[in-house]
């Protein structure tokens, strides 16, 4: 958003940008997993669903989520934008602006040469079996294999939007002011405070409360914090779908262990995805190396097993599994008394079976790749052996699919100020602007109907393209 509208500067107007987080050095990457986690990531990287099910992760930074995120970039399928039923929204489209943000951003495919064993492993063994899978483009510049994507590129690599379109935006003369939490929102009122921050760089702002006056404002808070800023400033009132449709790709880790040691924290950690079942069984399956203290949290169970497979790390494979869920008006962001963010949300049985199924083809991927044991979450034991391969829908069962006992954790956040023609069933129309209240606009990923049903990144980035050309548009009506 602000590097589309950054040409509007040479006219006169006034931009800023207003983030929670700081800017960070490029020294404030130290590559330490529990040291970046709580220096990048709201809770560290905990924060929980009402109920506790499920463990969401999302940024807190100049760059937001592009700081923490693998990079990923696809552009999301026809049928998936057909899916969302939004009129005015075509999938052509939305290519030909991801497209933009894919060549800006320098995606493209990893060289045969970078890719580790891991990643290799898996698009081996979904060959053999016949699944299809595919290579991820990544957003990286002089990428030198530190594995550290998810908790910000110690090597200055990744091409998210703290190293492309932000710098761009205030060379245009885009004022960004950081360690700024917006409280609360007016039609052409912002509530704000800026804070001291421990780490990065002071703000432009001095320290304090601050009443700010825009002719258009713009929520890009993403999908859990734009939905909990309209709450706090009253919109429910006339917004009856405000926060509701959240979805998330809920997600598990499993481990593949192997007999001997295994390339897989050194290089990128996501090369490859397989969309097999993506239809079928609503899941998809990447390719992911976490951290120690990120993969203890993500097995189920404790003890000297679990110790010994956290203590053999140099010889895992590992796959994310997500389920694509559906848009339910009762899975949505609410806030507590305090006006902070609440997450409610209700895995349903559709994907905890999606979450069960794609169990079961993972250990198959692990076997077929010649792990000799595998962890599945819900697996009746803590390791499943090889030998057990023709077991699995034994072995990998519902009624050990316990909401508590098995961490399930999502990245993808969607929804919550969905697009539509609506009122009472959205909260923008297909331009992101709110729904009876000109000048005021989301663009993030809260604008979505549906879940995006793959990586959302370019998607985000497609749409708040789209959010920027209705403003200058319409520059004229909105500025005066």
């Amino acid at each position: 958003m602000a590097e589309e509208l950054s040409p509007l500067c040479r006219d006169g107007v006034r931009i800023a940008v207003l983030e929670w987080g700081p800017k960070f050095r490029d020294s404030d990457f130290s590559g330490q997993e529990l040291d970046m986690a709580n220096k990048l990531y709201f809770d560290g990287g905990g924060f929980l669903t009402k109920d506790k099910s499920m463990t969401l992760a999302f940024g807190r930074a100049y760059g937001g989520s592009t700081v923490v995120y693998t990079g990923t970039s696809l552009t999301i399928p026809e049928e998936t934008v057909k899916r969302w039923g939004v009129s005015d929204i075509t999938w052509e489209d939305l290519r030909a602006r991801s497209d933009k943000y894919i060549q800006e951003n320098n995606a493209h495919l990893l060289e045969d040469d970078k890719i580790n064993d891991n990643n290799r492993l898996f698009y081996q063994a979904c060959q053999k079996l016949g699944y299809r899978a595919r290579q991820f483009p990544v957003n990286v510049k002089g990428c030198q294999g530190s594995g550290m994507c998810n908790m910000g590129c110690p090597n200055s690599a990744k091409q998210g939007t703290h190293r492309v379109q932000l710098p761009k935006a205030q060379s245009n003369g885009v004022t960004v002011v950081t360690n700024c939490k917006v409280d609360r929102i007016g039609q052409k009122t912002i509530h704000a405070a800026v804070r001291p921050a421990p780490v990065g760089l002071p703000s432009v702002w001095d320290p304090g409360e601050y009443q700010i006056q825009a002719k258009v404002i713009v929520l890009g808070a993403g999908a859990v914090n734009s939905p909990a800023i309209l709450l706090r400033s009253g919109f429910a009132r006339s917004l009856p779908a405000l926060g509701r449709y959240f979805t998330c790709h809920p997600a598990l880790i499993l481990a593949g262990l192997h007999s001997g040691p295994i390339t897989n924290y050194n290089g990128h950690p996501k090369s490859f995805f397989c969309d097999h079942f993506a239809d079928s069984d609503r899941f998809l399956l990447e390719t992911c190396m976490y951290f120690p203290f990120t993969t203890a949290k993500n097995l189920a169970g404790f003890g000297q097993e679990h110790q010994d497979l956290v203590g053999r790390m140099d010889r895992l494979q590992m796959i994310l599994a997500l389920a694509l869920d559906r848009a339910e008006p009762g899975n949505r962001v609410t806030i507590d008394g305090g006006g902070n963010p609440v997450v409610d949300y209700t895995l349903s049985e559709e994907t905890l079976n999606s979450l069960l199924a794609s169990m079961k083809i993972s250990a198959k991927i692990f076997f077929t790749a010649g792990a000799g044991k595998v962890h599945a979450p819900a697996g009746r034991k803590f390791l499943i052996d090889s030998s057990e391969a023709g077991r699995l829908d034994e072995l990998i069962a519902r009624e050990e699919l316990k909401l508590g006992k098995v961490s399930i954790s999502a990245g993808h956040l969607m929804g919550g100020c969905r697009m539509g023609k609506d009122p009472a069933q959205s909260v923008t129309n297909a331009w992101g602007c709110v729904h009876g209240f000109p000048g005021l606009y989301v663009a993030d990923a809260s604008l979505f109907p549906k879940c995006a049903e793959i990586n959302p990144y370019v998607t985000i980035m497609a749409l708040a393209n789209r959010v920027a050309e209705h403003i200058k548009i319409n520059a004229r009506s909105l500025l005066n």
